[in-house]
């Protein structure tokens, strides 16, 4: 896995989309460079892997099976983390939904729904749960994870396009919210990256010509490092 680039000891993180792909990787990367991490993933097993592998390491991690979408549930774990800790050092916004690769026209209203729940709605309320929170840190850190596709309006790519560019100007807007605070805010644009919804999008792909999440992870630690000062940026990652 990834060679931690920053000391994180005695911060709190937590990171949505654990179970696998970029969100597994920032966990692990977080988690070895000192982090109590929280792991929020629907899927348990894989969520009890990560921790497994994680706690192996030397690190420290709590694992949270949750669906992102339920807005009360992250509510819930908004007061869990107050009564726990009091503060959340760093927040990761990966969890993501491609939906349907379909002409516009075509798309299915349920599937729009659910793209929009999990690319925008949830970070919404992770947002309204975990400002209060982050705010009591010393250098809170926030990044989510954005994508090309948010600007470069591609055939067919509708759904997801569309809610990536309402993440992109709900996270700018809640980044100038606070330039005279210590909260530091910014979206990283991997692009293409070895992970199953890249699969998901392009079948016949070569992954072995792709970038891995373990790649990717050091630039997330580089932007929520207490020493980083940009805000309301997207940052690109360059292999």
């Amino acid at each position: 896995m990834t060679t931690p680039t920053s000391d994180f000891s005695g911060r709190v993180a937590l990171v949505t989309g654990a179970s696998r792909g970029l969100g597994y990787a920032v966990a692990h990367a977080l988690a070895l460079a000192g982090a109590h991490v929280l792991l929020l993933g629907r899927t348990q097993g894989a969520l009890e892997a990560l921790y497994d592998d994680i706690m192996a390491n030397g690190g420290e991690a709590t694992g949270v099976p949750m669906d992102i979408t339920d807005g009360d549930a992250i509510d819930r774990l908004g007061a869990t983390l107050a009564e726990r800790w009091g503060r959340l050092d760093i927040l990761v916004g990966n969890a993501g939904d491609l939906g349907p690769i379909t002409p516009v026209s075509h798309i299915d209203p349920k599937a729009f729904d659910k793209a929009l729940s999990v690319n925008v709605i949830a970070n919404a309320r992770l947002i309204r749960a975990m400002e209060p929170l982050l705010l009591q840190a010393e250098s809170p850190r926030a990044v989510f994870v954005t994508s090309g596709a948010a600007s470069k309006a591609r055939p067919f790519w509708g759904t997801y396009a569309t809610s990536k560019a309402a993440l992109d100007a709900l996270v700018k807007t809640w980044a100038h919210e606070h330039e005279n605070d210590a909260l530091r805010v910014n979206l990283l644009s991997p692009g293409p990256v070895r992970t199953a919804m890249r699969a998901q999008a392009m079948p016949g792909e070569d992954p072995e010509t792709l970038a891995t999440p373990a790649d990717v992870a050091p630039l997330f630690l580089e932007l929520l490092s207490p020493d980083e000062t940009r805000t309301g940026e997207i940052i690109p990652f360059t292999p």
